[in-house]
């Protein structure tokens, strides 16, 4: 078992759903998060008015799967991010898990 994680614009949302059904991983979670590039940027963002929202809305998906699932997974998002027009891929990462109940 290991656990990938997943973060991409919430623009691609309905892709990396269907990414993670193509690949057979049924159980996962997700969380709304603002996406920052870089520091300068961020120091930029910064307003006067705190309502305004300075990061992209970013998008985290998790999974605690079987390893031959995530391979499933990344082949599928490289195709995916081969593929954008955007400055945007989709990115992951897979963390191994040593212990689990």
């Amino acid at each position: 078992m290991k656990l990938v994680i997943v973060t991409t614009v919430s623009a691609f949302q309905k892709d990396v759903l269907k990414l993670f059904k193509q690949a057979d991983i049924e159980a996962f979670s997700s969380s709304e998060i603002d996406g920052y590039k870089t520091a300068p940027s961020l120091m930029a963002t910064q307003t006067w008015f705190p309502s305004e929202k300075g990061g992209h809305e970013s998008l985290m998906f998790f999974s605690f799967t079987k390893a031959s699932k995530i391979e499933s997974l990344f082949k599928l998002i490289e195709s995916f991010n081969n593929q954008m027009e955007t400055n945007n891929p989709i990115r992951a990462i897979v963390i191994p898990v040593e212990k689990h109940i």
